[in-house]
């Protein structure tokens, strides 16, 4: 299996958090290879010249192994807590390609706006002062449009994930505005979690669970509530064509429980797809991510793979090649 570090425990750090171990000895299915990455490119990288059966992917690249073949549509029906799940999260774009499902959600975050001291006037505020930290990501883009419905509403931008040429234009044109080394550009939480605690930024693109922690240690850390939030969904996702299926299904249907997801949003600090998992040492992190709060939900824009076809609209898109590119062009 191939993930993110810390989406899957097997003990090595600390015994409380091991979901490898219950699930070999339940099922008799033996994980050979778990290879756990740091970033996506990372994992992209680990797809060429390796063999799978299952992976977790971030949005954007299941949106690309999806469009290429190389995951396979799921049975959800093979997966007992699948119906557990909220509509909202199975349905997602992210999850399906032509009506079939290929991904079971497993941990989500959202993007939010977190400042110390006076609050901002609203989420532009990240893009016209400075210092200001801003996750690392071409998708990080979709947060600057997202900002743009408020000042700019003649721009019409309706998802900030399907962007047309002038809406990217102008949502990569309002990232440049104070690019600089005042800018903190953070891939790992140590490094927003740095920059806010020294005080080098009062001013960040962060989770919850980042603010959570700076506010249980007695710093007043807030987020921009009452804005709408870009987040995402990690899944798993079987490959095209896995060489053990009925043990790939067991680990789909191990990981769609409430069990295995409450120790995983314990362990990274993201919430659970499952709310059943909403409980003892999960309780504190569905809290902070709202899990049960479907109003407040309803506000965040997940992240899907940015496609030519605007997700299906008869308007013309950019796509995530446009992305990556702007992207690196505003960090060089």
């Amino acid at each position: 299996m191939l993930t993110f570090q810390d989406h899957v425990e097997y003990g090595g750090t600390s015994s409380r958090f091991n979901w490898v171990t219950p699930f070999e000895q339940k099922t008799g299915c033996r994980i050979v290879k778990l290879d756990r990455v740091g970033t996506e490119e990372e994992m992209a990288a680990k797809l060429d010249g390796n063999s799978y059966d299952v992976i977790s992917p971030p949005p954007d690249l299941a949106g690309r192994l999806m469009a290429e073949g190389r995951v396979a549509p799921v049975d959800t029906s093979l997966v007992e807590a699948y119906a557990d799940i909220p509509k909202r999260l199975r349905e997602l774009p992210a999850m399906r390609r032509e009506g079939r499902v290929y991904g079971i959600p497993y941990l989500w975050g959202v993007n939010q706006v977190v400042y110390e001291g006076r609050r901002p006037q609203g989420p532009e505020a990240l893009y016209t002062t400075a210092p200001v930290a801003i996750k690392d990501s071409p998708l990080s883009i979709a947060d600057a449009a997202l900002a743009l419905r408020r000042t700019s509403p003649e721009l019409g931008v309706k998802n900030p994930f399907q962007l047309t040429p002038v809406q990217l234009d102008a949502a990569v044109k309002l990232l440049a505005e104070r690019n600089g080394p005042d800018r903190v550009y953070w891939k790992d939480s140590l490094d927003v979690i740095r920059a806010l605690s020294t005080g080098s930024v009062r001013l960040a693109q962060a989770l919850p669970y980042h603010r959570d922690l700076f506010q249980r240690a007695g710093r007043p850390m807030k987020a921009l509530d009452g804005s709408p939030m870009t987040g995402w969904v990690d899944s798993w996702m079987l490959t095209a064509k896995p060489a053990s299926p009925n043990c790939a299904y067991k680990w789909l249907n191990w990981t769609a429980s409430a069990n295995v997801q409450r120790s995983a949003a314990a362990w990274t600090g993201l919430a659970p797809a499952n709310p059943k998992a909403c409980g003892g040492r999960a309780q504190h992190m569905c809290e902070v991510y709202h899990v049960r709060d479907a109003d407040w939900i309803r506000r965040v824009f997940f992240a899907v793979r940015p496609v030519r076809d605007c997700g299906g609209r008869s308007e013309e898109c950019t796509d995530y090649t446009d992305w990556v590119q702007r992207w690196k062009d505003l960090r060089s």
